[in-house]
């Protein structure tokens, strides 16, 4: 980073800038209503593939993006059953096309706000998707807020992404999200930030393995002898999932779902595990489906048979000099706070490596700083959010004065 710095000197007026009162003022005076804003929206059930939730989060937020002057475009999803995309444009007057890209889907299901609302604890917000990513999809809507109530249009083109299908990988989004990153000089991504206070210049890549097994159906008191078990060849299989890292920077591979059997009485003809994998090299997936094949190959159950399938979502986001070029500029804003302001990764998978596979600059973890994601522990950092709303309408200013160079 301090190399990228060096290069940088004197590259836009963000390194050298101290405290915006105007738009820290704006930032400050928007807060009741930001958070009122978030509760509204946490307090829907919006799951990857609850259609019904997902249109009623985007029927809170369009109107809001409209009032704002921004041109609203609702996309189908490129697969079936799920929400449509809203794709919101402003026009400016200037030379940076920017996009930005927020996800209202969550890892939680029907029913889950009835039992766990939105609520405030000491300096944490609490409630299913206030972080990931909620919290984030409001931050930017009050920062395009801040721009049109200061009257700020010194951009080509702001384009904010709100998609429905991130927590599976995005496949609903695929093809318009190359789309939008090609059509853009940078991605700014509302993924929350790690603690204590970080943004996000790497991520792990994702990809899902599938272990299925057929055996042979029998009764289980009358002839089990000529059942052929595929759970206990899929606890054979699952041997070879262990041999593997389940923690740590570098490559995990963890057990996350496993289903066998239908009745008590039968022995199990079908088995499947899946196995999630996250990983900083395309490489290494290669390898752990070829190891997971290997061992497919040597059946312990006798005339069992073992399939390997790959499901992928998201590339790793890897360490890049454009990535760190961002970060540096988001630092020099918060240094204006007198705020400091770390970089960092982890294996949550996100859309800006599909922006960087593309070859445009993208800069994560741009949300109000958070915790204990995809979990009922997720909170939100209160004490985060005015400085994190701020620093991303900086971003956006300081970029459209200063685009970077694909």
């Amino acid at each position: 980073m301090a190399a990228v710095a060096a290069l940088l000197v004197g590259a836009g007026p963000a390194l050298a800038a101290g405290k915006d009162a105007k738009v820290w003022a704006a930032a400050e005076a928007g807060r009741a209503g930001q958070l009122e804003l978030l509760k509204q929206v946490v307090n829907i059930d919006s799951g990857t593939g609850d259609i019904e939730g997902g249109r009623k989060v985007a029927a809170v937020l369009i109107p809001r993006l409209k009032a704002l002057g921004m041109t609203i475009e609702s996309v189908p999803a490129e697969i079936p059953g799920l929400p449509e995309n809203t794709v919101a444009t402003l026009t400016g007057t200037g030379k940076a096309k920017i996009l930005m890209i927020g996800h209202i889907d969550t890892v939680f299901g029907p029913g889950t706000v009835a039992k766990w609302p939105y609520s405030v604890e000491g300096d944490h917000a609490r409630g299913p998707g206030v972080a990931d990513e909620k919290g984030g999809v409001v931050e930017g809507l009050y920062a395009l807020q801040i721009l049109h109530d200061l009257g700020f249009k010194d951009f080509a083109k702001i384009t904010y992404l709100i998609e429905t299908s991130e927590e599976r990988g995005s496949p609903g989004t695929r093809a318009l999200i190359d789309r939008l990153v090609r059509a853009h000089d940078v991605e700014l991504n509302l993924e929350p930030g790690d603690a204590p206070d970080v943004i996000t210049v790497w991520r792990k890549g994702s990809s899902t393995m599938n272990i299925d097994v057929k055996g042979r159906a029998a009764h289980a008191g009358v002839a089990p002898q000529d059942g052929r078990n595929a759970a206990v060849e899929l606890v054979n299989q699952l041997a070879t999932v262990e041999k593997f890292p389940h923690s740590g920077d570098g490559l995990t591979v963890n057990l996350t779902i496993i289903n066998a059997g239908s009745r008590y009485n039968i022995i199990p003809e079908d088995a499947r595990a899946q196995i999630n994998i996250r990983a900083r090299q395309k490489s290494d997936f290669d390898k752990v489906e070829a190891t997971l094949k290997e061992s497919a190959a040597k059946t312990v159950v006798p005339d069992t048979v073992v399939t390997i399938t790959r499901e992928n979502s998201f590339p790793p986001l890897a360490n890049n000099p454009a990535t760190d070029a961002l970060a540096v500029r988001a630092q020099a804003i918060y240094a204006g706070l007198g705020l400091k302001l770390a970089t960092g990764g982890n294996g949550g998978a996100s859309q800006s490596a599909l922006a960087y596979e593309a070859g445009t600059p993208a800069l994560d973890g741009l949300g109000p700083v958070g915790g204990g994601f995809h979990s009922e522990k997720e909170y939100m950092d209160l004490k985060s959010v005015t400085p994190r709303l701020y620093l991303l309408t900086k971003l956006i200013m300081d970029l459209s004065a200063n685009p970077p160079k694909k």
